[in-house]
């Protein structure tokens, strides 16, 4: 089963309009599965007050958050925070 399509039951906060893990711990476990699976390095990374995994996938810095309890590539600027 890929990570994305596990449900994510984590509390969660909105910044910029984006549903973001509310806690870096959260974070930082969905950040392990989800560089595990695609071979990359994902860390958390602050947003507002809010935590997304941020990582380089295919030469592109990619922020993932949350959308419908699942993760979901978002389009911000990754300077916020």
């Amino acid at each position: 089963m890929s990570v994305f399509s596990k449900p994510v039951f984590e509390g969660t906060v909105i910044v910029d309009g984006n549903e973001l893990f509310k806690g870096q711990g959260a974070a930082k476990q969905w950040a392990e599965q989800v560089g595990k699976e695609l071979g990359v390095v994902v860390e958390p990374r602050k947003i507002g007050t809010g935590w997304a995994l941020a990582g380089n996938l295919d030469g592109v810095e990619t922020i993932w958050g949350i959308y419908g309890q699942r993760l979901k590539r978002l389009t911000m600027d990754s300077g916020n925070g």
